[in-house]
């Protein structure tokens, strides 16, 4: 198994930890793993990607040409990213921030309205762990417990009390995602 993973948006979506968390969660079944954030110097509001290689097998190298997932979380990236996901992959997509249409007919499209889910939870916040839990839902390459292990690990202490909150949001995540 080996699943090539770019995350895209904008800063402050949770980009980057979303990706650290997938990364965490595949160390915790001993797979190799790669992380590789990029983001411009605005962090919040700028754009933000991160590359996610989870693999049964050694990684020769974390650089990227081609996704097998993009989950795509605004326009611009979308822009960018939707000709580099490898013909049947997958590309999944929050409903709020793209605007114009996914134009690849080879490749297998997901919805996910993780900001408005993520409005009526009254909890912003849990909009990547939404969308983790679509994720997850369409390609479960790692599991629950890993991802509930790997946030633990990511979040600081004071921050475990909200343990419960993001495992709710994942699992609301794989309710809503839908093809398109």
């Amino acid at each position: 198994m080996k699943q090539e993973i770019i995350i895209a948006g904008f800063g402050g979506q949770g980009v980057l930890s979303m990706g650290k968390i997938l990364a965490y969660s595949g160390l915790m079944e001993g797979k190799e793993v790669s992380w590789m954030p990029s983001y411009g110097p605005e962090q919040r509001g700028g754009t933000a990607n991160v590359t996610v290689i989870l693999s049964d097998d050694p990684i020769s190298s974390p650089i990227l040409n081609q996704y097998d997932i993009a989950i795509i979380l605004n326009q611009p990236s979308l822009d960018k990213f939707e000709s580099k996901v490898k013909p049947g992959g997958i590309l999944i997509y929050d409903g709020y921030g793209i605007h114009g249409k996914v134009k690849r007919t080879d490749i297998n499209v997901y919805r996910i309205d993780a900001m408005d889910a993520a409005t009526e939870l009254k909890n912003e916040k849990v909009f990547n762990m939404l969308i983790l839990g679509g994720l997850l839902k369409v390609e479960p390459m790692v599991t629950l417990e890993s991802v509930l292990l790997g946030l633990k690990k990511s979040l600081p202490e004071r921050h475990h009390k909200l343990l419960p909150v993001n495992e709710a949001a994942i699992k609301k995540g794989m309710e809503i995602i839908q093809k398109v």
